[in-house]
């Protein structure tokens, strides 16, 4: 006699429950009196903000300021025989855009809806703004938006047959880093350009690459060191860090600026900017030690236990099992610390850098342009509004790609 073994139960999903537009707004706006008024309270209160918003920027505000200094909100005084040079590295960099942006969605439709929408409005803002500069300058950006397009449907093919590549991307824009570094730095065959001359949005932005890619491995190893069991090593670790995160960057910043060159030789003499991405990165790596020293405690004891149980080094434990999932667990964190730095970057106009602040209040100084502060710094609020956006969002990707988030 045979016997066949049942198969298993397959265990279904509990279902999706539907609800209605309607049903969801009287469910959560509107389900009683008190909940009903605040409600109509907050959207009297959006609705009248709004209207004042949009009747200031569409009636009163004066953007001509924008589009006449654009060069100089990007590039600042870069020089003008080389401006070739700018327009490439964002040609590289919109084209490495689209394919990382390919890579990883090669398993999805690469346009949803909000990618096409995305597209729509930078496709109007970079018209908008430079129509009235160059149609050239237009034609240019609409050319690099193409390229980025286009590169993100060959990125989505490529990661399709070469799923392993998405490993690779951060060495990769490692590489385009140093790539466009040189292109705009200048030297070997090309006419070099100093540190101290760049300004505008391509000094915060070099500044800020660099502090966040120096300050996260200096964070990483101050969070060891306080943990370590040799002495000198933790209290210095110890000492650094609360040092620090007891002063205010500004502060940090002035020190950096005025008293490092007191203390080397004579001879040698560092660029402004290297001295103040000095400051940045020391600032943040202070920070970024605590957030990664919060994510090794989360880490049960008995996982380190078990590796040398299974005899790995106590290096290898920490490298290979402890410290990847505390960084997974803070990510949140970490890159909320970068969001904050780049944002930090505008301290920089206080000791006399012409980044994208400085470079502001230099347009503002100019007579033509007496009095229009509102238009300079809301176009400031835009741009630093993107950049943290994106920031956020490839956060958001990297937690989902590694499945942090609650489910």
């Amino acid at each position: 006699m045979t016997t066949t073994n049942p198969e298993p139960s397959v265990i279904s999903a509990p279902p999706i429950t539907q609800i209605s537009p309607a049903a969801w707004v009287k469910k959560n706006l509107f389900s009683d009196w008190f909940n009903t008024v605040l409600t109509i309270v907050c959207l009297g209160a959006i609705a009248w903000l709004g209207y004042g918003l949009l009747t200031w920027i569409f009636t009163q505000a004066q953007w001509q300021v924008v589009p006449a200094n654009l060069r100089l909100f990007f590039v600042g005084r870069y020089p003008a025989p080389l401006m070739w040079r700018p327009w490439t590295a964002l040609g590289i960099i919109a084209i490495s855009a689209g394919l990382t942006w390919g890579i990883l969605a090669r398993s999805t439709w690469l346009f949803n809806r909000t990618g096409l929408i995305s597209l729509g409005v930078l496709a109007v803002i970079f018209v908008a703004l430079s129509v009235p500069v160059s149609l050239n300058t237009s034609l240019l950006l609409l050319a690099i938006l193409g390229l980025s397009v286009a590169a993100a449907f060959a990125g989505q093919q490529i990661g399709r047959r070469l799923p392993t590549l998405v490993s690779w991307l951060a060495l990769g824009w490692l590489g385009i880093f140093f790539i466009v570094f040189g292109l705009i730095h200048g030297g070997l065959f090309l006419r070099e350009v100093r540190l101290d001359d760049l300004s505008g949005l391509l000094l915060t932005l070099l500044t800020a690459i660099v502090s966040i890619v120096l300050s996260f491995p200096i964070g990483i190893l101050l969070a060891l060191g306080r943990q370590s069991n040799l002495p000198v090593v933790r209290w210095m670790s110890i000492g650094f860090i609360e040092i620090i995160r007891g002063l205010p960057l500004i502060t940090i910043l002035f020190m950096a600026s005025l008293l490092i060159p007191l203390i080397l030789p004579p001879n040698v003499r560092i660029d402004r900017v290297v001295r103040a991405i000095a400051g940045l990165t020391l600032f943040s790596a202070a920070y970024l030690a605590e957030n990664v020293r919060g994510g090794l405690q989360s880490i049960p004891r008995g996982q380190a236990e078990a590796a040398k149980a299974l005899g790995l080094s106590a290096p290898l434990v920490t490298i290979l099992i402890i410290l990847p999932q505390a960084l997974k667990a803070v990510i949140p964190t970490i890159v909320g610390q970068f969001i904050s730095l780049f944002k930090d970057t505008s301290l920089l106009a206080i000791i006399g850098f012409p980044e994208l602040l400085g470079i502001s209040q230099s347009i503002l100084s100019n007579p033509n342009f007496l009095g229009r502060y509102q238009e300079v710094y809301a176009f400031d609020t835009v741009i630093y509004f993107c950049c943290c956006y994106a920031m956020a969002l490839a956060s958001r990707r990297l937690e989902k790609q590694l499945r942090t988030e609650n489910r």
